[in-house]
């Protein structure tokens, strides 16, 4: 496990393996959302643009402005889980900023994503943690062995954080098993 000092070796092909498996983990609420605002891109525009660079493309501009534009989504919605859903569309494209600090609350990079979906999940059938712990099963499921490496190499994810925070917690737990 990694110190909370220093950096951390990360490669262009480490970052791509994450943000795949943000935007996978998004796209499995990404229904939430779009019931509550069908006509509002900015969720869909974050994890396309995710996926793009996950399959090659270049980080730069575009993720970042997907990234915001799918966080100021959530002040639109009319649900907490639609909110959910589009924090997690901003942590997938977000997750391509991972930075190489070996720091604890660089672990929400890579696990966000993954967490606000769980929540947007319980949220929705409400409240239920069972359903989330589901949806964390899932996302342990979902992870590659690359992502898993990835992880590894940072601290365990930091305390705080209320229920999403407790949800990335039981992902890196999980994952590192």
């Amino acid at each position: 496990m990694a110190e909370e000092t220093g950096e951390i070796a990360l490669s262009k092909q480490d970052l791509r393996e994450v943000t795949a498996y943000a935007a996978a983990c998004a796209e499995t609420v990404l229904d939430l959302f779009e019931a509550d605002q069908p006509d509002d891109p900015r969720p869909r525009d974050a994890i396309r643009t995710a996926w793009e660079f996950a399959r090659g493309g270049e980080r730069g501009k575009p993720l970042r402005d997907t990234a915001w534009a799918a966080l100021k989504a959530v002040k639109d919605t009319d649900t907490a889980a639609a909110g959910e859903a589009a924090r997690a569309a901003m942590a997938a494209a977000g997750a391509a900023y991972l930075h190489p600090l070996a720091k604890a609350t660089q672990v929400k990079h890579i696990l966000g994503a993954g967490a606000h979906a769980a929540r947007a999940a319980e949220l929705v059938a409400g409240d239920d943690p069972a359903v989330g712990a589901e949806h964390v099963r899932q996302a342990v499921r979902r992870a590659t062995p690359a992502v898993v490496d990835v992880l590894r190499r940072f601290p365990a994810a930091p305390g705080g954080g209320g229920r999403v925070g407790a949800l990335i917690r039981m992902l890196d737990t999980d994952l590192r098993i």
